[in-house]
């Protein structure tokens, strides 16, 4: 595998060599310096260009980055609408293992990219000095937030409302609509709670990363046990456990979090609850 410095000094020397390309930034992961190295983080580069249809008439200028064993162009899909606007975008895995989300920006929107930045931004390279002020990249859009007392309660709600989709489908015998509620919505929130009580534990300054990756770095062992057992969903039991088991960690979670900020606590809880264990009961007798 390359190195990240040949990686770097590569898109860097090609960028600074192709006058059609005037800014170069690098973003996500490699530019936060909480977030430990390792070899399976992208390389998320942005070009800024003048002159877009030259690059998009033909892909053969990418092959000087590597043998590549796959490309996404999300930008030139038809079943995944684009997203992006104007910009347009590469994401490529080589064979060496490195990967490559590489963006092209039309050189009018550079204003427009900062300020729709999450803060996780270096500047590499600027023939036109075209950023005037320093960019320091920060994670800090990413912190554990201090919720509201009505961001509280609409986790609540959200949580034991989309609980009611996981019994409903569990009753009918639907186990994948049941499956995609738990781990879409229902489950996401109980990790939104679980992060409130961290930031209230450790303070609200610092991330538990994208999708809540570091978050057993903070919860008590027998907790991050617990909530790993409610990922076993092979069968109708096993979701069923999931689910109950959901139920007890929130409920632990967001009392403590309603106690601590002097919130109300829903008493909904315990209506669903009931609901949930009548309708386990008329199933499994």
């Amino acid at each position: 595998m390359r190195s990240e410095q040949e990686m770097m000094d590569m898109l860097i020397k090609f960028a600074r060599n192709d006058n059609r390309i005037r800014l170069v930034t690098l973003e996500g992961s490699r530019t936060n310096k909480n977030i430990p190295k390792d070899p399976f983080q992208d390389y998320d580069i942005s070009y800024f260009v003048t002159d877009m249809d030259s690059f998009k008439e033909n892909d053969q200028w990418l092959d000087i980055f590597g043998k590549r064993l796959i490309m996404q162009k999300p930008e030139d899909m038809e079943l995944f609408p684009p997203e992006l606007g104007n910009w347009f975008s590469y994401l490529m895995l080589f064979e060496d293992g490195n990967k490559l989300d590489l963006t092209l920006i039309p050189i009018n929107e550079v204003d427009d990219y900062f300020s729709k930045s999450d803060g996780l931004v270096e500047v590499l390279l600027d023939k036109d000095s075209l950023v005037k002020n320093d960019v320091i990249p920060s994670d800090r859009k990413y912190w554990i937030n201090k919720p509201t007392a009505r961001e509280f309660d609409d986790c609540c709600n959200e949580f034991w409302w989309v609980s009611t989709y996981v019994v409903k489908g569990l009753a009918r015998k639907e186990i994948l609509f049941a499956i995609d509620h738990l781990n879409e919505i229902a489950r996401p929130n109980l990790l939104r709670m679980m992060s409130w009580e961290i930031g209230l534990e450790k303070g609200f300054s610092f991330s538990v990363g994208k999708n809540y990756k570091f978050i057993n770095q903070y919860l008590p062992k027998e907790d991050w046990d617990t909530l790993l057992t409610t990922y076993s969903e092979s069968d109708y039991p096993s979701v069923w456990r999931a689910l109950l088991t959901c139920y007890e960690l929130f409920r632990k979670y967001s009392k403590f979090v309603a106690e601590r900020f002097g919130y109300k606590y829903p008493d909904y809880d315990q209506d669903i609850t009931k609901y949930t264990q009548n309708i386990y009961k008329s199933l499994n007798g």
